[in-house]
């Protein structure tokens, strides 16, 4: 399993759906009523999974650095 892509917490997922329509990298998708990550390659980092997610179950394990270089 590729460690840069979303992490699922099945006992937290109710099946909504939001991350898998904010996804613009296909990564995540719907099986069976929950929420799976497939092809972390293609993940973008965009972490916006993870911030739509109402009830937390989503985790980026990455994080985004923005450094100003002058």
């Amino acid at each position: 399993m590729n460690a840069l892509m979303p992490l699922i917490d099945s006992a937290k997922c109710q099946g909504c759906g939001l991350c898998v329509e904010i996804c613009t990298c296909g990564v995540l998708t719907m099986v069976d009523g929950m929420v799976t990550a497939r092809n972390g390659g293609k993940c973008g980092w965009c972490t916006m999974c993870e911030l739509v997610c109402p009830t937390g179950a989503i985790s980026c394990p990455f994080e985004i650095v923005i450094e100003d270089i002058d």
